[in-house]
Order: structure tokens, then sequence, then C-alpha cells
């Protein structure tokens, strides 16, 4: 499947089981105090099997694709993880996971999972928004000795500042869908009035700035 499908099914899927939420009219406040009009909960693919194939299956080509050199692959805390696991067991790649932080007891390890210096991997997560976290992440598994091919999610909000902090730190994401292709389906399938997209894509590129709802009719 060409990579525009593989986008728009997985926004489709998406919305069809409500792990994204648009609601321009009745944003959804972030711990940042921003208003957005998107939300989205990727842990809920997990409990649809069709719709958790499709994602598995399109992680499994993107990387026999984009990282065929992959040796291991490293989830995210804790979305990642079991998309991650999955793929390991489908591509027979080992794998592991990387926590937020160091654990307070036993070894102390921020990395779970065996990991050797110039071991290739590419870490797998379910959103990328600002990707403070997901730098984070890589940070880690090179300080740890561990050459970081890239990074695949689900979701890319596309934002600048995300984009800026991946540039900045020399690693590259690829996702299945972004925003502008979620905003695009639910408008074409009239989950949100066409009209609406515009305030949706000012939101994008500027989260911060409140002037996105004064678009909303």
């Amino acid at each position: 499947m060409e990579r525009e499908a593989i986008a728009r099914q997985t926004a489709k899927d998406l919305l069809d089981i409500q792990a994204v939420f648009l609601r321009p009219e009745e944003p959804f406040t972030w711990a940042s105090g921003i208003q957005s009009p998107i939300y989205c909960d990727n842990r809920l693919t997990l409990s649809y099997p069709a719709v958790r194939r499709r994602i598995e299956e399109a992680f499994a080509a993107l990387i026999r694709e984009k990282y065929p050199d992959c040796e291991c692959l490293m989830g995210t805390s804790t979305s990642g993880i079991p998309h991650a696991a999955i793929l390991a067991d489908m591509m027979n790649l080992p794998m592991g996971y990387v926590r937020g932080g160091e654990k307070k007891h036993g070894r102390n390890n921020q990395i779970e999972g065996k990991t050797f210096p110039g071991q290739k991997a590419v870490v797998i997560e379910d959103l990328i928004s600002t990707a403070g976290s997901v730098i984070e992440v890589v940070e880690a598994l090179r300080d740890a000795g561990t050459e970081v091919l890239g990074i695949v999610s689900i979701v890319t909000y596309g934002m600048k500042k995300g984009l800026e902090k991946l540039a900045a730190a020399h690693v590259t994401n690829t996702s299945l869908t972004d925003f502008d292709t979620i905003a695009a389906v639910a408008a074409e399938t009239g989950y949100i009035a066409k009209d609406t997209v515009k305030a949706l894509l000012t939101f994008r590129d500027n989260p911060s700035d409140p002037a996105w709802r004064k678009m909303i009719v």
C-alpha cells in the first residue's frame, strides 16, 4: 500500500475507534494550559485487532524499507512498548524499551532489554507532538552506545516545535499518518465541517496562539 493510502487508512481507523477526537468547539486543555482541538489516545488501537494488525503491518513495511539494517526495536514508555513487542515478534527482532527515568531500585535501569554498543535500533512511538519525550529516549539509547537509526510512530502533529527538536537531535521520525491527513479525512467523512480544517491547521502551526478559535463558525 502506498504511503498516502496508509496515512488515510490509519487516519480513518483512528477516527472510527475514537482514538482521535476532534472537538474544536469545545477544546481540550493540555497540562501547559494550551487549548487544543485534538485529543489522541492511540492505546485504544490495541483493543481493535483489525486496526492493530494494519498498524503493525504498516510499521513492519516501513522499517524494512527505511531501515533494512535494523537490529533491535525499542519502545517508548509506555505507549510504544506493546507496538514494539508485537513488531519484534512479527519481524523476529530483539526488543526492549526505555523508561521515562531510571528505576529507583534494583539495577536502576532506564533501558530494559539486552543492548550492546553499536547495536542499530529503531524507536517505536505512538504520538509525536512537541517530541520532547521521544528525544529523551533517543538520547538515553545513544548514551548507552546504541545507534538510533530513526523513529517510527503512528501519528505526528507536525508542529514546528517538534520538527525543530527532532532536527536539533539529528534524528528522523516517520509517521503512518499526520494531523493534516486526520483533519482532511474527518472533513470528508462529515466528522467535522470542511470550513473547520483551516482553523485546525492554524492551531497546528502555532498551538500557543488561540487565534484559531476565532475561526470556528
